[in-house]
């Protein structure tokens, strides 16, 4: 105990922020006071290591001490990244950009940086204001920057904040890279020794301006407009984009969740502020049926992925991730878009079956845009958890402001022939089959858990899932030929099935990614039944899938 209280107060004596620096000595005086006690566990956790700069960045709890987010984490990090980049030959008229949402401190943290980075002889440039993580990844191969980063904890909860960095290319950071600025941060000395200076400056508004001509310039100016469209930004810095864009590229103003419409660290109409959670967009379904709009549409906080929600006979519901994904591969093939197509491996394999079918070559990464960016000759990636990158020349990143531009495009011209969003879907099962995706997601508070479950599945790995017999299995962890090693594992099912587990690389939960294809028989029933036929047949797989998995995994 005298040792972390000594650590304790030294870290105390270092930090800028008062406020922390006050939360810390509180902890400390109370642990003192009860060195059995709730303070005395908490300060040992902050105290257990760093935060780990990994592939994702930094990550975690706003808080006092070296395993949470606060001013001395940031600043020890923007000097580890400084002297990487410096390391690697930058110098005093390199560029490096920061970014930064409305969570908290995410301002403060953006300024810190940009002022360590002038400091160590580079030029530190903030984004004008709070603006969405595209924004940045487009500003730093528009302004031909070294690098750039942004203060973002992307949709997790409000306790939380990050630190994502990307390299010049505008794509975040892949090994070797993350291990080697881990390596410079571990190398920094006392936060009184980095070097911070006031010289940083602020972008104009310009780079928004270019952006929004941008991306408004990927659609087909003659295309049709009428639409009524639900939008909400889930309390994120999205909506003053998302509407502008929306107005300069002809579309009618949508209809604005008033409640979810400004800036709000604190996320207060949702328990998380994610459009994949339960109940997160329940107020713009109501808002959707109440207006009789042609569709939904969401960002998360930060405004990198997109969410669309549609009308159906049994009310609105939200599009997977793997639906929105097919619809806008399908429609940047029929438009002719020529390039690779890209999808994680956790997505559908239905994005490969469209782009064989157009001639034109597909794609499977790792899990994130980290690795979908920088596929070579990229037209179109996506990821199921709702990210997808519609234009890889402006923004080799998940973007859901473009995507959302796209899928209201499509929308749009779908209605002008008297269709829908699903009546597209339901035209490529016809041609394709029915590629049915779902999800088995266990959010945990003890990490070990995890390690657990997986440990325990390759140890006892089912023989069948859902009365389909497993065919063979693929532990991730060694890598494959298409593939390099990551935590998880692939079942390759009978009948084109697939499951595959891994821990999630950004919250403390286990996944586990579900699909079935299932033929759509073209008898003697309507086109219509055919594939409601397929969709029955295509859930009942998934939840007999799931329940075993459930069970062999100890879930």
């Amino acid at each position: 105990m005298t040792d972390l209280l000594g650590r304790a107060r030294a870290w105390a004596a270092q930090d800028p922020d008062p406020g922390t620096r006050s939360e810390l000595e509180a902890l400390v005086s109370a642990a003192e006071q009860d060195p059995d006690g709730e303070a005395a566990t908490d300060l040992a956790d902050r105290f257990a290591g760093r935060l780990e700069f990994g592939t994702a960045g930094l990550r975690g709890a706003l808080g006092a001490g070296p395993n949470r987010m606060n001013r001395v984490v940031v600043q020890r990090a923007a000097a580890g990244l400084a002297s990487y980049l410096l390391e690697k030959g930058a110098g005093s008229r390199d560029t490096v950009v920061v970014g930064y949402d409305a969570r908290h401190r995410s301002d403060m943290f953006a300024q810190d940086t940009a002022a360590v980075m002038t400091g160590a002889g580079l030029r530190g440039v903030l984004l004008p204001r709070a603006l969405p993580t595209p924004l940045l990844a487009y500003a730093i191969r528009r302004l031909g920057c070294v690098a750039g980063v942004m203060v973002t904890a992307s949709h997790n909860p409000p306790q939380d904040n990050g630190y994502k960095v990307y390299l010049g290319d505008g794509t975040q950071i892949v090994a070797p890279a993350d291990a080697e600025i881990s390596r410079h941060i571990d190398g920094v000395g006392e936060l009184a020794d980095v070097r911070r200076a006031e010289g940083w400056s602020r972008l104009g508004e310009g780079v928004v301006e270019s952006y929004l001509a941008d991306v408004v310039d990927l659609l087909d100016g003659d295309g049709p407009r009428e639409l009524t469209t639900v939008y909400t930004p889930l309390h994120g810095v999205g909506g003053e984009l998302m509407t502008a864009a929306m107005h300069r590229a002809g579309f009618a103003a949508p209809q604005v969740v008033p409640e979810q419409a400004e800036p709000d660290p604190d996320f207060p109409t949702v328990a998380f502020p994610n459009p994949e959670e339960p109940g997160a967009m329940d107020l713009a379904m109501a808002l959707a049926a109440e207006v009789d709009a042609d569709l939904v549409v969401a960002n998360d906080p930060d405004a990198d992925r997109c969410a669309v929600g549609v009308p159906g006979p049994h009310g609105w519901r939200m599009l997977r991730g793997d639906e929105v994904g097919a619809l806008l591969g399908d429609f940047l093939l029929r438009r002719g878009v020529e390039g690779v197509y890209a999808s994680s491996i956790v997505s559908s394999s239905l994005l490969g079956e469209l782009a064989a079918s157009h001639g034109q070559p597909h794609q499977e990464t790792l899990t994130g845009f980290k690795w979908i960016g920088r596929v070579d000759g990229l037209a179109f990636g996506y990821e199921e958890a709702l990210g997808y990158c519609v234009a890889p020349a402006l923004v080799r990143d998940k973007d859901g402001v473009s995507a959302a531009l796209r899928v209201l495009e499509l929308a749009a011209l779908l209605k002008s022939q008297d269709l829908t969003l699903t009546d597209r879907l339901d035209e490529i099962a016809r041609d394709h089959g029915v590629y049915a995706t779902d999800q088995l997601s266990v959010r945990v508070t003890d990490l070990d858990r995890i390690t657990e479950t997986m440990e325990r599945l390759r140890s006892r790995s089912p023989t069948q899932l859902g009365g389909l017999v497993v065919e063979g299995v693929d532990d991730l962890s060694r890598g494959t030929d298409d593939l390099p090693a990551t935590d998880g594992l692939r079942y390759r099912l009978a009948e084109r099935a697939r499951v595959i587990v891994r821990p999630s690389g950004t919250e403390p939960k286990l996944k586990c990614y579900l699909e079935v294809v299932v033929p759509v028989q073209h008898d003697e029933r309507s086109s219509e039944d055919a594939v409601h036929a397929a969709r029955i047949v295509a859930a009942q797989r998934l939840d007999a899938i799931r329940k075993d998995l459930s069970a062999a995994a100890g879930l």
